[in-house]
C-alpha cells in the first residue's frame, strides 16, 4: 500500500509515525498507540529529536488510544495526553487508568475487552532488565502493558510496549498462540542513571530473538528514533534480522505510510 496516513481509513493496516507512536486501522476502528505529538526539544530529562511524520490533526477521528504507560514522556507526551483524553476510549494498565481518569480503563495482564468485532487483550511487559531496580509497586522502571488485538477473521497483532524481556515474549507466545503481526518497541533505550545504563527496551538482537519466538508473518519496528536516548535504529534492527536469517519478516515502510495487513485478513 505505502500510502500516506490521512483521516481516510483502511480496512486493515498499520503505520509507524515516529518514536513509539503507531496507528492501526482494524475492524472499523482507528487506534493510536502511545501518542507522542509534541515538537522536538527538551522534555524533562529526555530530548526529542524529531516530530512525528503525521500530525495528530491529520488522523481525523480516533476511536481508541492504547497507552503502554503514562509515566515517561517518550511514550506519552503532553500533546499525546490531550489526544488520548479527547478520545472516546483509552485502554492502559490499572495504575495509568487511575492517574488519567475518564475515559481510561485499566486492564490487568491477560484481561480482555470486546469492542465491536475486535478483542483487545492486555499482556505483560518488563521495562528493563529483570534484575533491575523496582518501583514501589514492584515493577522494573515502571508499570507497563503490551496489547494483543484479535477477532474473527482478523490478523492477531501483538504490540509489545516498552518490554525488554524475552521470557515475557515467550510467555505471551505460549499463552496467546499464533501471532500474525508483531509490533516491537526496540531502540535499546538507555538512560544512564537508570538500571546502570542497561537497555530498557529490546535491543536489535533481542528483537530478532523475540521474532523467532513469536514466529509472526510480519514484524513492524517502532520506538527506535525521534528521541536521543534510543541508541539503535532501523539499520541495526535490519542487520540483526539479517544475521538471524529472518530479514524477510521485517517491514521497512517509511514512517507515516501505511503497511497493508489486508492479505492477512481471514488468513
Amino acid at each position: 500500500m505505502d500510502e500516506q496516513v490521512t483521516e481516510t481509513r483502511r480496512r486493515c493496516a498499520v503505520a509507524v509515525l515516529g518514536g513509539p507512536t503507531v496507528v492501526v486501522d482494524i475492524a472499523g476502528h482507528r487506534i493510536v498507540v502511545d501518542p507522542t505529538f509534541d515538537p522536538p526539544g527538551p522534555h524533562a530529562y529526555l530530548t526529542k529529536t524529531a516530530a512525528p511524520a503525521v500530525d495528530a490533526a491529520a488522523l481525523g477521528r480516533v476511536d481508541l488510544v492504547l497507552v503502554s504507560h503514562d509515566q515517561h514522556l517518550d511514550n506519552f507526551d503532553d500533546a499525546g495526553r490531550a489526544l488520548a483524553l479527547a478520545a472516546p476510549r483509552v485502554l492502559t494498565h490499572p495504575g495509568a487508568a487511575r492517574r488519567l481518569g475518564s475515559p481510561a480503563k485499566g486492564l490487568a495482564p491477560w484481561e480482555t475487552v470486546e469492542l465491536d468485532g475486535l478483542r483487545v487483550q492486555a499482556v505483560p511487559a518488563v521495562h528493563g532488565p529483570v534484575d533491575g531496580d523496582r518501583d514501589d509497586s514492584g515493577h522494573v522502571n515502571c508499570e507497563v502493558t503490551g496489547f494483543v488485538l484479535s477477532g474473527d477473521g482478523l490478523p492477531t497483532v501483538y504490540i509489545s510496549g516498552d518490554n525488554a524481556s524475552l521470557a515475557t515474549v515467550s510467555k505471551i507466545a505460549h499463552t496467546v498462540g499464533a501471532i500474525d503481526v508483531a509490533v516491537l518497541f526496540v531502540g535499546a533505550a538507555r538512560v544512564p542513571p537508570k538500571q546502570d545504563g542497561r537497555p530498557l527496551t529490546l535491543t536489535s538482537a533481542r528483537a530478532a530473538a523475540a521474532a523467532e519466538v513469536l514466529a509472526p508473518r510480519l514484524v513492524v519496528a517502532a520506538h527506535l528514533d525521534s528521541w536521543a536516548h534510543f541508541t539503535e535504529g532501523i539499520e541495526d534492527v535490519a542487520a540483526a534480522f539479517h544475521d538471524a536469517g529472518i530479514a524477510d519478516l521485517l517491514d521497512r515502510t517509511p514512517h507515516g505510510r501505511w503497511t497493508d495487513l489486508e492479505y492477512l485478513v481471514g488468513g
